[in-house]
């Protein structure tokens, strides 16, 4: 049975917040935008449909907990939620929360900025919130 192992470029401009019940819930290392990323810890996940239904269903769970904590916390005009693998093939859900007033809005996300990584504290007290959140 293979190894789960993160993707190198997960690895790289993420930061950890917790392993959930299926997925590791990391932070996009990327302050313009409030970026959450889900990735199932099995091996060898490309597509949704790689997941048993038993999974499905637990990714679901998760992807909405997240949402819903998105939406209570930093009060955003729109939750995207996507899992596109173009660039990464491994199995990732992107959970962002947008805003009228973000640089890239409408637009998707992807490239329009340059990230601004994340200042120490400010990681602190995001993951703070969301493992207090989590918690509930």
């Amino acid at each position: 049975m293979a190894e789960f192992n993160l993707n190198e470029r997960l690895e790289r401009d993420t930061i950890l917040i917790k392993d959930l019940k299926l997925s590791k819930l990391l932070l996009m290392n990327d302050s313009n935008f409030f970026w959450f990323i889900l990735v199932p810890r099995e091996a060898n996940l490309k597509e949704f449909h790689d997941l048993s239904y038993d999974q499905q269903i637990i990714l679901l769970k998760e992807i909405n907990q997240i949402s819903k904590i998105i939406e209570q916390r930093f009060n955003p005009d729109k939750i995207n939620v996507a899992a596109l693998g173009n660039v990464v093939s491994q199995l990732h859900i992107h959970v962002i929360a947008r805003y009228k007033t973000d640089a890239a809005w409408p637009d998707p996300v992807w490239g329009k900025l340059k990230a601004t990584k994340y200042q120490e504290a400010e990681i602190s007290d995001i993951k703070q919130t969301l493992l207090a959140d989590l918690a509930n």
